[in-house]
């Protein structure tokens, strides 16, 4: 399932691209697509990371274009372990409602970057993300959950004073989002309930087969009832972070 499109981010051949809580490594699969882009994926999740491995490894043995160069690494994103100033773009999928301290994530952010690098954040969006929390207290309160909620102009806001500014905005996983309100009214943990394992069937049948159809709905829906808010950055030219004491 892949979130954020990495042809938004890499304007430039040989780009140098950092994935951060790369999980299982969709979008680091996603970066090496690209001909001549270099991937780094960092997690805190071994076992994520191993996932990510294998993930590449399946794709390069059927065959599948892997055009780029990767490496993976066991890392914390708010003590990152690259030079300033090193990358051309950055991805943070489904990170920063995990963190405690997200300025602080972003400050390393806009230190590891370029001049003028990408950065593309994508978030659980505010109407979906608020639906589970009502449905399901296990949802928000699992260790490693999610533990705030991001309205749009909130997001915003955090990013321009992290010195980044905000030039695309898109919403993807409509689909997505009934599957996990059908999770919070059974329980999260109860993936063998017969409503939650049809609905998983389809959604796997839906990203493999892409129908036309299914693809025309998501598109409709997802200003409405996205699951996840994309937003696509420039980090500013000039100056400091202003959060980066």
């Amino acid at each position: 399932m892949q979130t954020v499109k990495p042809d938004r981010i890499i304007q430039t051949p040989n780009a140098l691209v950092l994935d951060i809580g790369c999980g299982s490594g969709r979008h680091v699969s996603a970066v090496l697509g690209i001909a001549d882009a270099k991937v780094i994926g960092l997690d805190l999740c071994r076992d994520d990371l191993r996932q990510a491995a294998e993930r590449i490894g399946i794709h390069e043995a059927f065959g599948w274009q892997v055009a780029g160069r990767w490496l993976l690494a066991q890392a914390n994103g708010c003590r990152l372990p690259i030079a300033t100033a090193a990358l051309d773009a950055v991805i943070l999928s489904e990170v920063l409602e995990h963190v405690p301290r997200d300025a602080e994530l972003l400050a390393e952010v806009h230190r590891v970057l370029k001049p003028s690098g990408s950065l593309a954040v994508s978030v659980p969006r505010h109407f979906p993300e608020c639906v589970c929390w009502k449905l399901s207290r296990e949802y928000r309160t699992t260790p490693g959950g999610h533990i705030r909620i991001y309205k749009k102009h909130h997001l915003v806001s955090l990013l321009k004073q992290s010195g980044f500014q905000p030039c695309r905005f898109e919403s993807a996983h409509s689909l997505h989002a009934p599957y996990w309100w059908l999770k919070c009214l059974v329980g999260i943990g109860n993936d063998t309930h017969p409503l939650v394992r049809l609905y998983h069937r389809f959604l796997t049948w839906d990203m493999m087969q892409k129908p036309r159809l299914t693809r025309r709905l998501e598109r409709l829906l997802d200003p409405w009832m996205g699951k996840s808010i994309v937003v696509y950055c420039r980090r500013s030219s000039s100056g400091n972070n202003p959060n980066r004491k």
